[in-house]
């Protein structure tokens, strides 16, 4: 018995492993091979290539494209229309599906809508990546990068927040009352 909902216009290729709890919408496709986990939401036109991992609780947007090598972790949010590349140099008449370049998204990322990751890069946890950015670099975690190339702006909490560091290196979370430290340009939240 299916544990996952998929709409009548959505294909579902054999091979899939469907986490329960997941909504596959109108007109996306789930190609061979890939796990999907539980309680994920995928949106309206979107395309999951074969070999990809998604974990729990990620929401894709309408049409997004998420191709071979690409892994999200836990709790990842991807932007309506943005896109993922494995190939650094396509080319229409030559094949280089043995030269895919792995996209790793860590626990917790968001990407806006219209931003392009630009394969091999990864993106750390709790990062949040602006509207219609072109990553070309690795992202750090709890990094607000925004642009084409993008760069970074300043850091963002676990619940999106910009933080603003005192002298000390120390910042709350306006809504949760978090504390994070900043040392050596790495953030991390402090228990």
């Amino acid at each position: 018995m299916k544990e996952y909902y998929a709409h009548e216009t959505a294909v579902i290729d054999e091979g899939c492993n469907i986490g329960a709890g997941t909504k596959i919408w109108h007109f996306s496709h789930v190609m061979p091979d890939c796990i999907i986990g539980e309680n994920c939401n995928i949106g309206q036109n979107v395309v999951v290539s074969p070999g990809v991992v998604l974990g729990r609780n990620v929401k894709v947007q309408n049409n997004v494209s998420i191709y071979t090598g690409v892994i999200c972790e836990d709790d990842v949010f991807l932007g309506p229309s943005m896109v993922f590349t494995n190939v650094i140099n396509p080319r229409s008449a030559l094949s280089r599906k043995e030269e895919y370049k792995q996209t790793i998204v860590r626990k917790g990322a968001s990407i806006g809508a219209n931003a392009t990751i630009v394969c091999g890069n990864k993106i750390a946890q709790y990062a949040m990546i602006g509207a219609g950015a072109v990553i070309t670099k690795p992202v750090l975690a709890y990094a607000l990068v925004v642009g084409n190339p993008a760069r970074q702006i300043g850091w963002v909490s676990e619940y999106g927040h910009r933080l603003a560091f005192n002298e000390e290196g120390i910042a709350i979370c306006p809504e949760t009352k978090d504390k994070y430290r900043i040392l050596d340009n790495v953030v991390f939240k402090v228990e």
